[in-house]
C-alpha cells in the first residue's frame, strides 16, 4: 500500500485531456456510480461554497483548467490542500504560475457560467510535509469578494459533525472510476465518518502510508464504493452543514479497506484560532 494523492498533473495534462496524477503509485481501477466514486450530480446552486482551483496555462482549457477542489470559508478565504500548490501538481513552483483562479457557479466545468476570480495570495500551512501529508492545508485569499451568503460554516474542535458515524458529503470534479476519468460536472458522494482506529488499521505507517489522527480524519463505507479520487483533493468534506474535512490522500478511490483521508479542520481551527 502506498500513498497517493488527490490532484490532477500538469504534465499529463500538457500532453492531453486532463489527466490524474499518480505521485507515488497507480490506483487500481474502483467501483463506481457515475459520481465521485459512487455518487451523483449536484448544482452549485445547492452548494454556492464549493469551488474548483484552475489554471489554464499549467491544465489547459478542455476542463476550464481545473486540478483541485477548495471550500469557501469567508468572503474572500478558500480552503484547500497544501499539496494541490505543490510542484509535484503544477509542474512548476507556484510563484510561475500567474493565472491561478479560483472559479465558483460553474457547475460544468467546460462551460464559461460562474465567475472566474484571480488568486491575490496564498499561505500553505506552515507544518505541511508533503511526506506524509500532515497539515495538508493551504489558505487561498480572493482578490474579490463573493457574498456572504456563499460562505460555508465550519466545524471547530469537539463537534459533533467529527463522530464516528456521521453522514457525510464529499464534492468534486475529480476522476469518477479510479482509472483516469475525470467528471466535467460537479459530483457528490455520500461516506460516513470512520473511527480513528479503523483508519489506523489501515494506514498504520509500514508500507510508507500513516494514519495521523491528530490531523486528518478519514471517511468512506466499510464495504468501499464510494470515495474522493483523483482530480478532487482540496475539495470539502462536509456533516451537519458544516466544513469538517478537506480532500487529501488515501490508497486506491473506494477500495473497501482503504478510506479516503482528509484533513481534519478542527485542527486547522485551532492553529490559527478560527472559531466555526
Amino acid at each position: 500500500m502506498r500513498r497517493r494523492t488527490l490532484g490532477i498533473s500538469a504534465a499529463a495534462s500538457a500532453l492531453a485531456t486532463a489527466t490524474v496524477v499518480l505521485p507515488t503509485a497507480s490506483p487500481a481501477a474502483a467501483r463506481a456510480g457515475g459520481a465521485v466514486v459512487g455518487g451523483s450530480p449536484v448544482g452549485v446552486a445547492e452548494v454556492p461554497w464549493v469551488v474548483a482551483l484552475a489554471s489554464r496555462d499549467r491544465f489547459g482549457g478542455t476542463r476550464s483548467g481545473q486540478f483541485c477542489g477548495g471550500a469557501l470559508i469567508a468572503p474572500s478565504t478558500v480552503l484547500t490542500a497544501a499539496h494541490c500548490l505543490g510542484v509535484e501538481t503544477l509542474g512548476v513552483p507556484l510563484g510561475d504560475v500567474h493565472d491561478l483562479k479560483v472559479i465558483v457557479g460553474r457547475e460544468d466545468m467546460t462551460t464559461s457560467e460562474g465567475r472566474e476570480i484571480q488568486v491575490r495570495g496564498s499561505v500553505v500551512d506552515s507544518q505541511y510535509d508533503s511526506g506524509t501529508n500532515a497539515a495538508d492545508v493551504a489558505t487561498l485569499t480572493l482578490s474579490e469578494p463573493l457574498p456572504e451568503r456563499s460562505v460555508l460554516p465550519t466545524a471547530p474542535e469537539g463537534d459533533s459533525a467529527y463522530e464516528a458515524g456521521t453522514r457525510a458529503t464529499v464534492y468534486g470534479w475529480g476522476d469518477t472510476t479510479g482509472a483516469r476519468q475525470l467528471s466535467d460536472g460537479l459530483l457528490a458522494s455520500e461516506v460516513q465518518v470512520l473511527p480513528d482506529s479503523a483508519c489506523e488499521a489501515a494506514y498504520p505507517g509500514t508500507t510508507g502510508a500513516t494514519y495521523a489522527a491528530g490531523s486528518m480524519l478519514c471517511a468512506g463505507e466499510p464495504d468501499g464504493g464510494r470515495d474522493a479520487c483523483q482530480g478532487d483533493s482540496g475539495g470539502p468534506l462536509v456533516a451537519q452543514g458544516r466544513l469538517i474535512g478537506l480532500v487529501s490522500w488515501g490508497s486506491g478511490c473506494g477500495h473497501a479497506g482503504r478510506p479516503g483521508v482528509y484533513t481534519r479542520l478542527s485542527r486547522v481551527l485551532k492553529d490559527t484560532g478560527t472559531t466555526g
